[in-house]
């Protein structure tokens, strides 16, 4: 009885828990690209549910850039699993991530991969010191198995003209 007392109970736990992971920003264009050594920004990335169930998919994310200046807030994924646009997703006319898309990964990539994509996520914050950051990654498997809360590809890029690769 103990042990399945236990095992419940270290159940409970893990699901409390959630996920958590890291990824880091590389600055290919921009002034911090041409500082040397180029800067790596850490952020660390929570989801407080199983992305396996959770239709919502959402969590929080925090970071501190060279200078000091401290970010945290939401992430949300942009699309819904079923590939259908749900409340900010994004289009051609309102994303202004898609130059950040292209600038990384090559010119047309935005359309050809992220613009309709089902399963992108989006990070939108406002710094300490009123450094505005966006985020973006792609899981570009689209199974919609939702088994990970990290995509594949990501970009970033703040309001001081700086654009990021995101690696996880």
């Amino acid at each position: 009885m103990r042990t399945k007392l236990a095992l419940a109970l270290f159940g409970i736990c893990i699901l409390i828990a959630g996920c958590h992971g890291y990824g880091h920003l590389y600055p290919v264009q921009g002034p911090q690209a041409s500082v040397s050594p180029v800067p790596t920004y850490t952020f660390s990335i929570t989801y407080p549910g199983s992305p396996k169930y959770d239709r919502s998919q959402s969590g929080e994310v925090s970071m501190v850039l060279a200078n000091g200046e401290a970010f945290s807030g939401a992430w949300k994924m942009a699309y819904n699993k079923s590939g259908s646009q749900v409340v900010g997703a994004a289009t051609a006319e309102n994303n202004g991530m898609a130059a950040a898309w292209d600038a990384v990964y090559g010119q047309g990539f935005y359309v050809a991969h992220i613009l309709g994509a089902s399963r992108v996520a989006r990070i939108a914050l406002t710094g300490a010191q009123g450094t505005v950051l966006q985020i973006e990654w792609w899981d570009q498997s689209q199974a919609g198995a939702g088994t990970t809360i990290v995509g594949d590809k990501g970009v970033g890029q703040d309001s001081k003209g700086n654009i990021y690769k995101l690696v996880w």
